[in-house]
């Protein structure tokens, strides 16, 4: 299922200021956000995305309609999580972005290339 344009507006709100965004790993809400492990292909300075370059690359995206879905979280169980495929390079697995909304807050879950 896709996004609405209200949901789409809190993600970029959150996504884009360092104050309400975090990928710290929690018992209740595992990450998998790994930007240093993903090349960036646009990197001037560095060869891989930094843990603000890959919030930069999500807000971006979100603000050109990029397409996101919705997914049932396991853990916290029943949540939102909202799912992004993205074509980062030629000849390299699509990157895999999974964010979750909190109360004034955005949970970045993954970043990462996808297993499938």
């Amino acid at each position: 299922m896709t996004i609405s344009e209200e949901i789409r507006h809190q993600l970029i709100v959150l996504a884009q200021t360092s104050k309400t965004r975090t990928s710290e790993p929690s018992r209740t809400q595992p990450t998998k956000w790994y930007p240093e492990r993903v090349r960036n292909p646009n990197g001037e300075l560095d060869n891989h995305f930094t843990d603000s370059s890959a919030w930069e690359l999500v807000t971006n995206l979100l603000k050109s309609g990029h397409p996101v879905e919705t997914i049932e979280l396991k853990k916290p169980r029943g949540a939102t999580g909202y799912v992004m495929l993205i074509d980062i390079e030629d000849n390299q697995p699509q990157l895999y972005v999974k964010l979750q909304l909190g109360s004034g807050q955005i949970f970045g879950r993954s970043f990462h290339y996808s297993d499938t």
